[in-house]
């Protein structure tokens, strides 16, 4: 069957490998990034790895075994970086209170290319053109979303399928 599909089949599909065991705290971590660093960074700034660090032998020998921890990298530009630095403890502190323990104990910020400073450089960007979505594709979309009881869900599914149509090839 080609032409459009429901997006509770095609979501499950995509995001599982993503978010599957190994990466669900990652995962976690994305859903409730806004609550942990704002709405104001939340889009400037994402979450984008963990690295686990086991506890260390050196503990073993006194007979307490040293707790395990991770390092997150929030990948941002430098500016944003700047300003994240300042507000490393309270993102520290918010992390451990929703997963109720101190498994974060490090941020390191990651650089991501800034837009701006693309646009200062002569750099050309090519915008992809994308199709506008016909009444029949929005009418699908809400039917198919009228089942989710979560708005906020229901919103962010939205706006996915309506990025998914719009990316289709056009059959006209």
């Amino acid at each position: 069957m080609s032409g459009l599909r429901l997006l509770s089949e095609t979501v499950p599909k995509l995001t599982g490998k993503v978010f599957s065991r190994k990466y669900i705290m990652i995962g976690r971590l994305v859903t409730h990034w806004e609550d942990i660093v704002g709405a104001d960074m939340a889009r400037k700034a994402q979450p984008v790895k963990i690295r686990y660090f086991r506890g260390s032998k050196d503990g073993e020998t006194s007979g307490q075994k040293k707790k395990a921890s991770a390092s997150l990298d929030i990948a941002c530009s430098s500016a944003d970086a700047t300003v994240l630095h300042y507000r490393k403890d309270l993102i520290l502190e918010r992390i451990n209170r929703i997963f109720g323990d101190s498994w974060i104990t490090s941020i390191r910020f990651v650089p991501v290319a800034d837009n701006h400073d693309a646009d200062k450089r002569g750099a050309t960007k090519t915008k992809k053109r994308l199709k506008n979505l016909t009444l029949q594709d929005k009418k699908h979309l809400s039917d198919v979303l009228d089942r989710i009881d979560d708005p906020g869900l229901q919103e962010r599914l939205q706006n996915l399928g309506e990025a998914i149509l719009r990316d289709q090839p056009s059959d006209r």
